[in-house]
């Protein structure tokens, strides 16, 4: 696509408004240092007018002459010194509007650039597969999160594993004291034995004491060992 700042005197076109402006501030500094020295020869000559007014009135009004030829050399310059101004803040005005406007089409060429090929077919597209991924990556997340790895074993069952473990570990430190449960002592003795155990109530009571003793005695030492 042709711009119209492209082109071989591109750069040229560029520039020239750079040297006018450098040009007219050359010819704006040369004018303002003629216009401070009229304003210098006006001050003198009306000095010697002053000087002479009386004196002598010859001298007095050649000098009065010398002054509004200066004072109207002054406003020749001081207008030149306007219009140069005034071209300098058009030029300026020009300038800044030409590099906005090359700025613009950079930014446009650049623009084009990065949207060649896209239409908005193919970004609603690309939308769409990163909605999906997106979608995937959340789910996948979630999964990983929520579900337990292997098969959960069923409470009952450890449990009832737990109650094992406790009671091997019982039966193994009574193995490592020495002692005998109560439970297993009753049985070993004679039936006769057996029989006496419940003539009394009393003493079937005294029996049952016994026992707890004797499971807390076995309690102490578990703890001991």
């Amino acid at each position: 696509m042709w711009s119209w700042f492209g082109g071989q005197s591109a750069q040229k076109r560029r520039d020239a408004p750079k040297e006018a402006i450098l040009g007219l501030r050359a010819q704006l500094e040369m004018l303002q240092k003629r216009e401070k020295h009229l304003e210098n020869q006006i001050a003198e000559q009306e000095g010697i007018a002053k000087k002479n007014v009386t004196s002598n009135k010859n001298v007095a009004k050649a000098a009065l002459r010398r002054k509004k030829l200066h004072e109207k050399n002054l406003e020749q310059t001081q207008n030149q010194i306007i219009q140069l101004e005034q071209q300098v803040y058009s030029i300026e005005t020009a300038n800044i509007n030409q590099e906005t406007l090359y700025a613009m089409d950079n930014a446009g060429n650049a623009m084009k650039r990065m949207h060649d090929g896209l239409t908005m077919d193919k970004v609603d597209t690309m939308m769409d597969k990163l909605r999906e991924q997106q979608q995937l990556a959340e789910e996948i997340a979630n999964a990983i999160t929520s579900t337990p790895l292997g098969e959960q074993p069923d409470e009952d069952e450890l449990e009832n594993d737990l109650d094992q473990l406790e009671q091997e570990a019982i039966d193994e430190q009574m193995l490592k004291t020495g002692t005998v449960p109560v439970a297993d002592q009753l049985n070993r003795l004679p039936a006769a034995a057996n029989g006496e155990l419940g003539k009394g109530k009393a003493k079937q009571t005294e029996e049952e004491d016994d026992e707890e003793a004797e499971l807390e005695k076995l309690r102490a030492e578990m703890a001991m060992g």
